[in-house]
């Protein structure tokens, strides 16, 4: 019976060794792999926070934003992060204490801000413009055209002024009560031209 049992446990100790081998293995990948996304993250963070900071003073016309990172800033995988932001003429506070159209703007300059890092190819927004006032629409629009070389928007708004920024409007007619149509049409064919 010795040799059974020997061959049983040599089996299964060098089946235990190779279990504790992966292990190993496995949490060094693990703490490699978060020492490359934090050292990422804090790239990218310090790259945003500066977009940030240059979008919103262009969007607002002056004041001044930034990103902040919160608690543990050693280990930013595991850190909140906390937008500060004034706009001219206040004093600078959490976000959440802006007026709706000034919690709008701020998310639109931190949104292009990430854009400038990596743009996407196509992006949805959805009724983004509602907040705001109509000088804020313009720096928006004007702002979004910059993008357009690297990004296609679709933008959902009932707002005359997104809708004359754009260069193609999809939308839906009800001529007669109960009776939907939908339309498309190119500004550009209708003879509104851009502004110079």
């Amino acid at each position: 019976m010795e040799g059974p049992l020997r061959k049983r446990y040599a089996k299964e100790k060098a089946q235990e060794e190779d279990l504790l081998a992966a292990k190993e293995k496995i949490l060094a990948l693990i703490t490699n792999l978060n020492d490359t996304s934090g050292e990422m993250f804090k790239t990218t963070f310090e790259q945003a926070n500066k977009n940030f900071q240059a979008m919103f003073t262009k969007l607002f016309g002056g004041g001044e934003a930034r990103l902040v990172l919160l608690e543990n800033e050693e280990d930013p995988l595991e850190c909140g992060i906390d937008i500060i932001a004034r706009p001219p003429g206040k004093r600078p506070q959490s976000v959440t204490l802006l007026s709706g159209g000034e919690r709008t703007m701020t998310a639109v300059a931190l949104l292009f801000s990430i854009f400038m890092i990596k743009p996407a190819p196509f992006c949805m927004l959805d009724e983004l413009d509602a907040a705001l006032d109509d000088a804020n629409i313009g720096r928006f629009v004007e702002q979004l055209k910059e993008f357009l070389v690297e990004s296609q928007f679709l933008i959902i708004t009932h707002n005359q002024h997104t809708i004359a920024g754009s260069d193609l409007v999809y939308g839906v007619s009800q001529q007669e009560k109960g009776v939907s149509r939908i339309l498309s049409m190119r500004l550009a064919d209708l003879g509104i031209k851009e502004k110079k």
